[in-house]
């Protein structure tokens, strides 16, 4: 059967897109469904703020009145500028397994990147870096975080056949939490506070997370303005982005280091794990989502890490163990057993030295693909 091409032009086509790998991976126990609102609000051409500065395409594809396969076309200049690459991106691509759906969806994409005469197309890569990115080429077995996207294996040899290739790799640990704390990393993050005049903000609340939002996110915007699909956050995306992370969170899994005058050096932040509630949610709120989201934030034996930023001028001195002392002790209170850390770069080993004193398993490969198109 013919696969045909439509693109998303109304709210209701737009429900549709979202709610297509759904379907597709009904059944499957390692697909997390994210969070529809949020979802909807990325994607709405009036709800999200990176629209202020970005271009995108939505398209469907069907056999007969089967919907078979969904893809993104972001074209985000401030990246293109920041980095000077004038690259189309493509997100959110899932398809049947069927060559010619993915040929069609991909095409798709790379039509639109010939017309704005720009060189390569890279991806899956949403409009930022705090959207979810990377397609995962192992760890087709293992739960996915409400972080990261799932997809089946096949769809590494449709982009392999279409003449991607690897551009970027994250891999992903599983962190077990041991019986007993090390107390030497106790003394060692005391030490360090101690020695750069440094304290944690102790026993948060809502309010001190809310009070300190601009901080976490200006801190994201200079710190993380080097990693490889980053570009500055703007004052809308970071309201935007503080509504859609820090809304959810336990303070108590907020690590928040302060100077001599309380402004923020360095922070983490920790999510019990949500991917079970998700998945019995189908990602929806009601009407029992929330219940069940809720459940999960009290009562969980695993958790995920996020995001962690320190400032420059205290890299290297230690923040991170205080910070990751912290987290640990969490943890053990609240009855976390089992640790995602969700995607690092490769050959970030700075960020994987922090795992060294714990159990670990690499469990889940990603990669963003790239191909030229001039």
């Amino acid at each position: 059967m013919t696969v045909i091409l439509k693109e998303i032009r109304t709210k209701r086509q737009l429900r549709q897109f979202i709610k297509f790998p759904r379907r597709l991976y009904r059944g499957n126990p390692y697909y997390v469904p994210s969070m529809f609102s949020g979802e909807l609000n990325t994607l709405d051409w009036d709800k999200n703020p990176a629209f202020d500065y970005c271009e995108a395409r939505y398209w469907l594809a069907y056999e007969g009145k089967r919907i078979v396969g969904r893809v993104a076309a972001i074209l985000n200049p401030r990246y293109n500028e920041k980095w000077d690459r004038p690259y189309m991106r493509f997100a959110w691509l899932d398809f049947v397994d069927d060559p010619a759906v993915s040929a069609v969806l991909i095409g798709a994409v790379e039509d639109w990147a010939q017309e704005k005469d720009l060189q390569a197309v890279l991806g899956p890569i949403g409009f930022t870096a705090l959207d979810r990115e990377g397609q995962l080429v192992e760890g087709f077995e293992e739960l996915a975080t409400m972080a990261t996207q799932y997809n089946y294996a096949y769809y590494n040899d449709h982009l392999a056949y279409l003449g991607y290739e690897k551009e970027k790799d994250w891999i992903e640990f599983e962190l077990e939490m041991p019986e007993e704390l090390d107390e030497r990393i106790a003394r060692a993050a005391q030490i360090v506070l101690k020695r750069n005049n440094l304290h944690m903000l102790e026993d948060p609340d809502k309010a001190d997370v809310e009070k300190y939002a601009d901080q976490v996110f200006s801190l994201i915007n200079s710190e993380y303005s080097e990693l490889y699909t980053n570009a500055p956050l703007s004052e809308r995306e970071i309201e935007h982005y503080t509504k859609e992370y820090l809304g959810i969170v336990n303070p108590d899994f907020i690590p928040i280091v302060l100077d001599e005058n309380d402004n923020m050096v360095g922070f983490g932040l920790t999510v019990p794990s949500l991917s079970r509630a998700l998945q019995r949610s189908s990602g929806r709120l009601f009407p029992f989502g929330w219940w069940r989201l809720l459940r999960a934030l009290r009562k969980n034996d695993r958790a995920d890490l996020y995001l962690v930023a320190v400032k420059k001028a205290y890299r290297g001195l230690g923040v991170n163990v205080a910070m990751m002392s912290r987290v640990w002790r969490t943890f053990k209170e609240h009855g976390i057993k089992w640790i995602e850390t969700n995607p690092e770069f490769e050959d970030n080993l700075n960020v994987q030295s922090q795992w060294k004193t714990l159990k670990k398993r690499q469990h889940k490969r990603r990669r963003v693909f790239i191909k030229s198109i001039s």
